[in-house]
């Protein structure tokens, strides 16, 4: 690494052409500016060539010119980054539940289609992966189904997201029994919010295990597709039901005593968050609070 100030003046002199004008525009002695430019040729052998009335540069010059463009380039993008004064350009990193995913992921790409300097990257996690990732500053906002308790974390609430008990649009269901005829759709978290569900609309039941299997999926976005083809039933979040694109195939239980979690937008408690994705976050509660989740 070469120390700043020699590169300072070799630039100042490869751009005025003259030692005295280099001197002069960096508040230096000419002796000074020459005494550089001769430490650097120690280093990288010859970078100028002499003249009386002018200095040309010999390859390795020009080289270095535009090695030291590209310092001045880094170190501009830098300040810009640090001072984070554009809330419309840059990366912003998004990690949630794959059912929130579903739902906020055209939000987001209408939000870039707006502003065309984001680049916003989302990923479906599980709580555990996300309140990892986030802490690993591999992404800058989170959301969780659980209030984090580690204090490098802030948590604010994001959302309210209901359970549902979905079936098929033509199927009657009134009892237990109606439930156990169709059968059950699993999926990764489907027994826990099945039994959370289902303890409240069917006190008694003699539980989720009772109910024939009738299929399993991991994808988010096809828990609902074997479902609407009158296969099973299933119990999933309110928004992953929201973003299925059929709703006429499928229907809502209407339950008196709903299970509702609150959702909590996570971020590093250390340091601001980017403008940029506090801008991100801004736009995503106003959308989520213009829709009745329960």
């Amino acid at each position: 690494m070469h120390p700043p100030q020699w590169l300072q003046s070799f630039t100042a002199l490869a751009h005025t052409g003259s030692f005295t004008r280099a001197a002069e525009s960096l508040g230096l002695t000419q002796a000074a500016v020459s005494q550089h430019v001769r430490q650097l040729e120690d280093r990288l052998g010859p970078l100028l060539i002499r003249r009386p009335r002018a200095i040309e540069l010999t390859p390795a010059g020009a080289a270095l010119l535009r090695y030291c463009g590209e310092i001045e380039e880094a170190d501009r993008r830098l300040a810009a980054r640090l001072a984070d004064e554009d809330a419309c350009c840059g990366d912003v990193g998004l990690i949630t539940p794959g059912s929130l995913g579903l739902f906020i992921y055209p939000l987001l790409l209408e939000f870039q289609l707006a502003h065309p300097g984001l680049a916003i990257r989302h990923k479906f996690a599980p709580d555990r992966e996300t309140l990892e990732q986030v802490l690993d500053k591999r992404y800058d906002l989170g959301i969780v189904a659980l209030k984090p308790d580690d204090p490098r974390l802030a948590a604010s609430r994001f959302a309210e997201e209901a359970l549902e008990l979905v079936v098929p649009a033509g199927a009657p269901v009134n009892s237990w029994a109606d439930l156990q005829v169709l059968g059950f759709i699993d999926h990764p978290e489907g027994h826990a919010m099945a039994t959370r569900l289902l303890s409240r609309v069917f006190p008694g039941n003699p539980g989720i295990a009772s109910v024939p299997s009738r299929g399993f999926s991991n994808q988010v976005g096809l828990f609902l597709e074997p479902v609407a083809r009158g296969l099973g039933f299933t119990v999933i979040p309110t928004h992953a039901r929201r973003a299925f694109a059929r709703p006429d195939a499928i229907r809502v239980i209407d339950t008196a005593t709903p299970v509702v979690d609150t959702l909590w937008l996570i971020h590093r408690a250390e340091w601001p968050l980017p403008a940029r994705a506090r801008r991100v976050a801004d736009h995503l509660r106003e959308h989520i609070s213009e829709r009745t989740i329960r």
